[in-house]
């Protein structure tokens, strides 16, 4: 079989997948893959060499990266576009393979009626990884383990940002069309190869807003939820009812929310948009330090938690008394200044410097609103932030910690794999810390102190492991604005709360 007609037999093959993967309507299979032999001028062509029509009963695999590298080789030897294009014209294909927003929403909206809106965002998700926008392959790939009751995982997809300003501004854009990365605008769009994005409307307080995956996503079921409307990031006290609406129609998620401050974990702080998905992070199962209560809502608990940042949890069955305690808690730390704790809530020129992250899930308790408190101030000593990241640790991680990190799932940057290869390297053979990676020696030093002597390549490995989760539960302690429990209690107890008998 020649190139051509191994492209034939690979478009045959992808179309037959988009029936069984897809939801292609078999009666558009013939009407589809004209569109596609159109793409590169395939008006002509031997019918005994060309298409089957049989790609749907064809026991072609559903490994949807061996079919795009079948039909990305074949075309690009038949000389239908170069090799570098590859990428490009299967999210192309894709697309066109791929069912229009409106027909997925109805079936969402059938599935969800049936079996619940759980059930129905893991239908949209299995859907987004088979038609590709969810790049599931590259994020298995992605390095995971637990460590001090953290998770941490290396990402070998995401860009890293080393510089604030630019992480401050994250992927947001000025102006044109669409006005930013995650505008609605961007469904389908070929400008920024999103020909596969698919989207689904929700209803926040009241106001349309829309829900998508990631395509990079850190953790299972990872999404964004966007405000229709291209408006700035912000958490004031209706971000609190637009979460508890989320997690209401689709128990088993969770939502949050960036604090909307630069060098504090806030990208495309210009389009206002919440982080969720399908996974508990390790700040949802922490337990409580200690709980109070304040008089006039007896039916609500504020957990101080036993977590390295500054945090409280807020449980209530109740959704009214869930806003109100979080934001009077609100309310109360953007205001807040204490200049021995080097917190002040706004800089010389007047400008806000405190905020709060929300997170909320639904348990058996009720719900269970987190409150995790940031500042981003910055100081001679600290000029990327009093409460970012000590510089120390820039090594293993440098850019903001952003709110899934707050919670306690690391995204640290792939540069690391090779980087520990190398460490794990010396370790083994007893040489010394290579200058490749020189600004690593406090983890060697900590590394060689553990070790004891110990050149066993598993127990090097699991040493590692262990000073990476070590160093990420230090830098999740930098960024606690109460370096003491007693300080989160007195905050509280300045505000009206008691001690929970």
């Amino acid at each position: 079989m020649n190139a051509l007609d191994e492209t034939y037999a690979a478009i045959d093959a992808l179309i037959g997948y988009a029936v069984r993967r897809l939801d292609l309507d078999p009666r558009n299979e013939d009407w589809t893959r004209n569109r596609i032999l159109e793409l590169y001028g395939l008006d002509s062509y031997d019918v005994s060499d060309g298409p089957t029509g049989d790609g749907a009963t064809s026991g072609e695999t559903d490994d949807i990266n061996v079919l795009l590298d079948r039909f990305r080789t074949a075309a690009a030897t038949a000389g239908l576009f170069g090799a570098e294009d590859g990428a490009v014209q299967a999210d192309i294909v894709m697309g066109l393979l791929s069912r229009c927003p409106a027909d997925l929403q109805d079936r969402f909206a059938a599935i969800e009626r049936e079996r619940g809106g759980k059930e129905a965002m893991r239908w949209f998700y299995d859907y987004c990884v088979a038609n590709t926008y969810v790049k599931r392959a590259q994020l298995d790939a992605n390095p995971r383990f637990d460590s001090h009751g953290l998770v941490v995982t290396i990402n070998l997809a995401k860009p890293e940002f080393k510089n604030m300003a630019k992480a401050a501004a994250g992927n947001a854009v000025a102006g044109g069309y669409p006005k930013c990365t995650i505008c609605h605008e961007n469904e389908g769009f070929a400008g920024r190869n999103k020909r596969t994005l698919r989207t689904m409307p929700v209803m926040l307080g009241g106001e349309p807003w829309f829900w998508q995956f990631s395509p990079y996503g850190y953790f299972n079921e990872h999404g964004i939820c966007v405000n229709t409307a291209h408006t700035p990031m912000h958490v004031d006290r209706d971000t609190f009812v637009r979460l508890l609406d989320f997690v209401d129609r689709f128990p088993g998620y969770f939502l949050g929310c960036n604090a909307a401050l630069p060098r504090i974990g806030g990208s495309v702080l210009a389009h206002d948009h919440y982080q969720g998905g399908g996974e508990s992070l390790p700040m949802h199962k922490a337990s409580a330090w200690g709980a109070m209560r304040l008089p006039a809502h007896p039916d609500a608990t504020v957990e101080i938690l036993d977590w390295p940042g500054t945090a409280v949890r807020v449980v209530s069955a109740s959704r009214e008394t869930i806003v109100e305690i979080s934001d009077m808690i609100r309310r109360a730390w953007i205001e807040y200044d204490d200049p021995a704790a080097d917190i002040a809530s706004h800089d010389a020129d007047g400008n806000r410097q405190s905020a709060l992250s929300p997170s909320v899930i639904v348990t058996d308790r009720g719900y269970e609103m987190s409150l995790i408190f940031r500042n981003n101030a910055v100081s001679e000593t600290y000029p990327d932030g009093i409460f970012h990241a000590h510089p120390e640790y820039y090594p293993v991680k440098q850019e903001p910690i952003g709110l899934i990190e707050a919670q306690g799932l690391f995204i640290l940057p792939g540069r690391l794999v090779e980087q520990l290869g190398a460490i794990e390297d010396a370790l083994v053979s007893g040489g010394d810390l290579p200058d490749a990676v020189g600004e690593f020696a406090l983890e060697w030093e900590e590394l060689t102190a553990a070790l004891a002597g110990n050149r066993e390549r598993e127990a090097v490995r699991a040493a590692i492991r262990e000073e990476l989760g070590s160093v990420c539960e230090r830098i999740l302690g930098n960024t606690a604005v109460f370096k003491t429990k007693e300080q989160t209690r007195g905050f509280l107890a300045s505000l009206g709360f008691v001690e929970a008998e």
